[in-house]
């Protein structure tokens, strides 16, 4: 869904590549057609295309000439082209049909997406003192068809079958009787929703038509049509893959923009006829391989997977609950619709057992409808009472708080934790507030009086990284390993548990700790920031403590890591939520840049360089990897320009993390030929630590290794076991890396997840020395290695922790759709001294940041159910008593 801003570009737009696209030849061209039940209310049957497209654009009613909606503004929204594209086997097969049977089918599918958007067509109101959206149902857009890609340069055009659909922004309001601009967010928030249906439709179609649908990672393919002829006939696809990889550009917005740059010139001459003939002839170049062997259109009644409704609604949850607790209702509907490709299970038959299922609990907030399941409600609600239950149940450890050298809040929160007599307590404190130093002199009067203090974080990086290396505390283990540990479990019995970063703690994970410490007759300690990132996993569990618990919680707030009193109170701006004056104040420091896109990264990376070079520590931050692969590049050209990297270079493996949830690691289709599987656990077969090669037959999954033994991959046994894309990248001395998997080096040396090296030594065997620089250990790796990566810049998540002289903070348009207020609270509270903050569109940037990043817990979304209930049990005794009284006789009311 792309946004068309003015009149002048949709008319352009219109004649250039909708109507009289350089990719269409003679009879290519098929007529464009209006729906939309407002183009019915406008009359646009029987009225030249062009004229009433242009008409519309310019904000006019093509049959009267009077204003489409009040307001005709220059810089006005005219509408949205909504793009729908075949998968290339569906656009290989309807090229060489005869008939119009798959064009019909695409047709269809597109025309029934679209009424869904219709249905979903929205209005700003804010007549009458009324603020809000109203329903209005009514839409009009133009629907062209195209057949073909745009031609690669010297090239005949691909066959690619695709629509435009072009909504104007305007939709007619039954209350107010007139049209009006339309409310398009959360249609445009909706688009993998719509996405995934015009997927199943389409596939579905095909079935009923007599083709197999063989599903894949984004959308499906058609049966037995090779390979190697979808491949051939992707090179508009490949043409501008190449160059955005070159460009680092991975925006669907940009990449957009980047085929529009890229167009061949003009083709003429050659009919549909004439296409068929070329695109034989490329077929039959591929020898065998291009050539299909087994029929691809089947009989109608075609084996379809045996997957139920029930079933796919099933893999939605276990996908979406493993990260959350509380999902929109259309992201389970697509994750759901996409996983019933290729099956029975029709929409209707999912949407029925979505309303049907009685584990989940649907309420209605605001526009959307939420969801999240008994399980996950019945989890959190066991959390809060095992923290409840510990009040009083503790011998504080001093009656009164012994004399201190901390004073103020970090006094106080030390003081605190000495003398409850609960066995959880909580520390919030904001980033830079010195919590570390506030833990140290804990520790050293927990000790005085008599008790041992075993500390914990979620991550191996904050925990044996920050706290072991950087703070010098030994004793920092991980949470994973104190729940594993039994020996470290019994070590607690009456004495003190402190958990570090406890902000990163899922619901699961926290429970765990609140059974072991009551069991262990343990105090517990959770120290952490509720505004800075949370868990990866299910249930941001010390924000719904702190919410729910009614847990006695000890503030820390004042800042000592900024050393700008301006810098200071900007940052205590974004940590108290207040990111208007926040951002207004960092803004007014000059350390927000607006400069055009193209220019911005090369512009930070000298920034970033400068700084280096002048003896300050320094690390940019970028909410997405693709951006951060962008950046880095031009931070890698400017080291070797400057003579910081070595001029001998070596390409080593990189292990690409799919983060497939368990549930789709569970089914068998998301494999691909090439992928790499990495078991964390031992599995009968498969040692821990263990790297195998994916190989797809006949729709089974096997794993190789090295030694050339195959086995199927034990699917049962996926949560023991990660997925990985097989790529390369090129080191030399100098290079700043980041260690993304626990593992050991060649000589067995611990490495930690999220552990920073830097590059000391290549060799030409392919061996790679690295030093960590707090902690001076040397580390010697293989090429094949693996779970490494550049950390010339990190995502914000990884910067956690972390603290520089100077913040270089990469935020683009293209990385707003990972902003949030969290995010740029944590980039923008590393820097001691400064922030950078390098952006192509400041005005949006300070829009994203208002999203608080918080995720709602299923507690408060029960919360709201049992509000909605008391409303509405409160309206039908009104209603009740109302229709008693209009029936009694001689009642005046």
């Amino acid at each position: 869904m792309f946004q068309t801003q003015s009149a002048q570009h949709a008319s352009a737009y219109f004649k250039d590549a909708l109507v009289k696209s350089d990719y269409y030849m003679s009879d290519q061209e098929l007529a464009g057609f209006w729906q939309g039940k407002l183009a019915a209310r406008l009359g646009l049957a029987g009225i030249d295309m062009e004229t009433a497209f242009i008409a519309l654009c310019e904000n006019r009613q093509p049959v009267s000439g009077d204003n489409l909606t009040p307001r005709t503004k220059e810089n006005r929204k005219v509408g949205y082209d909504i793009n729908f594209h075949c998968p290339k086997s569906v656009s290989l097969v309807h090229a060489f049909s005869n008939d119009t049977h798959i064009l019909d089918a695409f047709r269809d599918s597109v025309s029934l997406v679209m009424s869904t958007i219709e249905e979903d067509a929205k209005t700003l109101v804010r007549a009458n003192k009324q603020q809000g959206v109203r329903e209005t149902k009514e839409l009009v857009w133009a629907h062209f068809v195209h057949q073909t890609a745009r031609p690669v340069k010297g090239q005949v055009p691909d066959p690619h079958l695709h629509s435009h659909c072009f909504v104007f922004n305007a939709t007619w309001d039954e209350t107010e009787q007139k049209i009006k601009a339309g409310e398009f967010r959360d249609i445009k928030r909706d688009m993998p929703y719509y996405q995934a249906m015009f997927h199943k439709t389409l596939a579905d179609k095909l079935t009923e038509l007599g083709y197999g649908i063989r599903r894949t990672d984004k959308s499906f393919e058609i049966e037995n049509v090779p390979q190697k002829a979808i491949d051939l006939f992707s090179k508009r696809t490949d043409e501008i893959g190449r160059i955005a990889k070159e460009k680092g550009i991975s925006n669907a917005k940009e990449l957009d923009q980047l085929g529009a740059r890229t167009r061949a010139t003009k083709q003429k001459g050659r009919d549909m006829a004439e296409l068929k003939e070329e695109w034989r002839d490329q077929i039959l170049s591929l020898g065998e391989e291009g050539k299909s062997t087994a029929a691809i259109r089947f009989a109608p009644n075609i084996a379809r997977s045996p997957l139920t409704a029930s079933q796919c609604l099933n893999h939605a949850v276990s996908h979406h609950f493993e990260r959350a607790s509380v999902v929109a209702d259309r992201k389970m509907l697509e994750t759901a619709m996409r996983h019933s490709i290729g099956t029975a299970a029709s929409i209707g038959d999912i949407k029925a057992a979505f309303d049907a299922d009685q584990n989940l609990i649907h309420v209605e907030e605001g526009a959307r409808r939420m969801c999240t399941t008994k399980e996950v409600l019945s989890e959190e609600k066991q959390m809060v009472e095992l923290a409840m239950q510990g009040k009083g149940k503790i011998q504080p450890l001093y009656d009164v708080a012994p004399k201190l050298r901390l004073e103020g809040q970090q006094g106080k929160a030390v003081a605190h934790i000495l003398t409850t007599n609960n066995r959880v307590s909580i520390v919030r404190g904001a980033a830079g507030t010195g919590k570390t130093t506030l833990l140290k002199e804990a520790m050293e009067k927990i000790e005085a009086a008599g008790k041992s203090v075993t500390i914990v974080a979620p991550s191996a990086q904050a925990s044996r990284g920050v706290l072991k290396e950087e703070e010098g505390i030994q004793s920092a283990e991980t949470v994973a390993r104190l729940l594993v540990d039994t020996k470290m479990q019994e070590q607690l019995k009456g004495q003190v548990l402190w958990v570090d970063e406890a902000g990163l703690l899922g619901t699961k994970d926290m429970t765990a700790l609140l059974e072991l410490a009551t069991r262990q007759n343990a105090q517990l300690v959770l120290g952490g920031d509720t505004r800075q990132h949370a868990s990866v996993v299910r249930g941001d569990a010390l924000q719904v403590l702190n919410k729910f618990a009614r847990i006695p919680t000890a503030e820390v707030t004042k800042i000592y890591r900024q050393q700008n009193e301006e810098y200071k109170s900007a940052v205590k701006d974004l940590s108290d939520g207040n990111m208007n004056a926040g951002f207004k104040k960092l803004d007014d420091l000059g350390f927000i840049k607006n400069v055009e896109q193209t220019q911005a990264a090369a512009q930070l990376a000298e920034g970033y360089l400068t700084t280096l070079k002048s003896g300050k520590s320094a690390v940019v931050v970028c909410p997405t990897h693709a951006q951060a692969h962008e950046v880095t590049q031009y931070i890698r050209q400017g080291m070797k320009e400057n003579n910081l990297l070595g001029k001998k270079e070596i390409d080593v493996l990189k292990l690409k993390n799919l983060n497939l949830t368990d549930a789709e690691k569970a089914d068998p289709r998301n494999y691909e030929n090439g992928q790499v599987v990495k078991f964390h656990q031992n599995v009968s077969g498969f040692p821990k630590g263990s790297l195998w090669a994916v190989e797809v037959s006949n729709e089974k999954v096997f794993l190789k290794n090295t030694s050339d033994d195959s086995k199927p991959i034990p699917i049962s046994k996926c949560q023991h076991y990660s997925v990985y894309d097989r790529q390369s990248m090129t080191i030399a001395k100098g290079d700043r890396v980041m260690i993304t998997d626990g593992s050991t080096d060649h000589s067995g040396k611990r490495l930690d997840n999220g552990t920073m090296l830097t590059v000391t030594k290549v060799s030409k065997d392919g061996h790679f020395e690295l030093i960590n620089e707090n902690s001076k250990s040397v580390f010697t790796l293989k090429q094949d290695f693996g779970s490494i990566n550049y950390a010339h810049c990190i995502t914000s998540h990884a910067s956690q922790g972390k603290s520089v002289d100077e913040v270089f903070i990469y935020q683009p348009a293209a990385t707003f759709g990972a902003t949030d207020a969290k995010q740029f609270y944590v980039s923008v509270s590393r820097g001691k001294q400064k922030a950078h903050i390098f952006t192509d569109d400041k005005e949006d940037l300070l829009a994203e940041v208002q999203n608080s990043g918080e995720r709602k817990s299923a507690l408060e979304l029960d919360i709201i159910r049992n509000r909605q209930r008391e409303l509405a049990t409160e309206y039908n005794k009104t209603m009740n008593l109302k229709h008693s009284r209009d029936h009694e006789p001689d009642r005046e009311i």
